[in-house]
């Protein structure tokens, strides 16, 4: 398939100024603060602030990825010939969320205006905080770029953090250590708090464990 020109463009004029100094977490969710920056004329700029919320790195299968909604019909054909070659085959699964914060003009060159950003991430201290330069009329396209990195760099850490802790493993049932843990979790967090039943619910038909838990789900609702 091929790129569209202008993504094509804003990918090879983006530039990750300055990266996070730590990886994505392996058992928690990350918050990255992020400017983007992108060019109005030679002295005017755009920044764009916000967050991105990297979630817990889960582990998954072709079967899971299967359950899971957000793909086209031709990646879920690709997913259901992974389901017959390899089912239980355990690979890692990150999801994201931006959180848009504010947008500012700046009147100033684009090297200064990147120097003063380096220097308030500085004296704010967060190991978390990245600067990009960007393409205006595509500037999430840079924003995904960034991300696109981070995911990459941060993999084999996360690979080796799984594979101390045996959650690569995989049971009798094609289920992974990793969700069986998440589902523990998720029962505990129901117990505290019975609104939160359907990320249990959800989370068990993906894996096709409701049956297995459903007597102890169900005991839940009887306390």
């Amino acid at each position: 398939m091929e790129i569209d020109p202008r993504v094509k463009y804003a990918i090879e004029h983006t530039e990750v100024v300055r990266l996070p100094q730590q990886s994505l977490a392996t058992f928690g969710n990350t918050f990255i603060s992020y400017y983007v920056v992108t060019a109005l004329t030679e002295s005017v700029n755009i920044v764009r602030e916000g967050n991105v919320i990297a979630e817990r790195p889960r582990i998954v299968t072709p079967v899971y990825l299967t359950r899971v909604e957000g793909f086209s019909e031709q990646a879920r054909s690709y997913l259901q010939a992974m389901v017959v070659r390899y089912p239980n085959e355990p690979g890692i699964f990150y999801r994201y969320k931006n959180e848009a914060r504010e947008m500012n003009v700046v009147p100033e060159s684009m090297t200064n205006l990147i120097n003063k950003l380096n220097e308030r991430i500085t004296a704010q201290n967060n190991p978390l905080s990245t600067i990009i330069k960007g393409v205006e009329e595509l500037w999430d396209v840079s924003l995904m770029l960034f991300i696109y990195e981070l995911t990459r760099k941060s993999l084999y850490d996360n690979i080796l953090d799984f594979q101390r802790r045996g959650a690569l493993n995989i049971d009798s049932a094609g289920v992974p250590e990793d969700a069986r843990n998440f589902i523990e979790e998720l029962f505990a967090l129901v117990s505290r708090d019975i609104s939160r039943a359907p990320e249990l619910v959800a989370e068990l038909k993906k894996w096709g464990l409701f049956e297995e838990y459903q007597d102890r789900f169900f005991a839940l609702f009887k306390r």
